[in-house]
């Protein structure tokens, strides 16, 4: 007899999950997520910019951008995709030039007839480092950034 135990680990201490229904296709949605010509004008919180630098969507490809904020300056970020299942997931590794691997997220595209149901799943390797970054309001900023998305594809209807 086999034995098939495997280890369950929670992350709900660590995580966020935000989930939008946007009034648009699938393919859209997938395409202004994952095209920089698009994703600049609306990543990041409300208040900042976002310059892509290079970005290559592919298993082992990267995403370089920078966020830069009036107030607050500019913040480098990397992010390593791991998985690109188009029109329906992308997983990937975000971090920055000097942290590689902050933290991980899992983006599903389901279809809903014309709409499309988005959820946004980050998880952190630790409570503890989930903790510091909420400090600077993470969870306000992914629904700020979500929302922004949603006026994008709005404005190119």
């Amino acid at each position: 007899m086999i034995d098939m135990k495997r280890d369950v680990v929670s992350t709900t201490d660590r995580e966020i999950i935000l989930t939008r229904v946007y009034d648009a296709p699938r393919e859209r949605v997938f395409e202004v997520w994952t095209k920089p010509e698009h994703v600049s004008r609306w990543w990041g919180p409300h208040g900042f910019t976002t310059v892509t630098e290079s970005m290559d969507v592919r298993p082992g490809g990267t995403w370089k951008y920078v966020m830069k904020h009036a107030e607050y300056g500019e913040f480098d970020n990397l992010i390593t995709y791991r998985e690109v299942v188009r029109p329906e997931r992308l997983v990937y590794s975000h971090g920055t030039s000097t942290e590689v691997e902050q933290f991980h997220v899992t983006v599903t595209f389901e279809a809903q007839g014309g709409k499309t149901r988005l959820t946004m799943h980050s998880v952190w390797p630790s409570a503890a480092a989930f903790e510091e970054v909420r400090k600077f309001g993470v969870e306000k900023g992914g629904n700020e950034t979500l929302d922004r998305l949603a006026e994008h594809l709005a404005q190119r209807a």
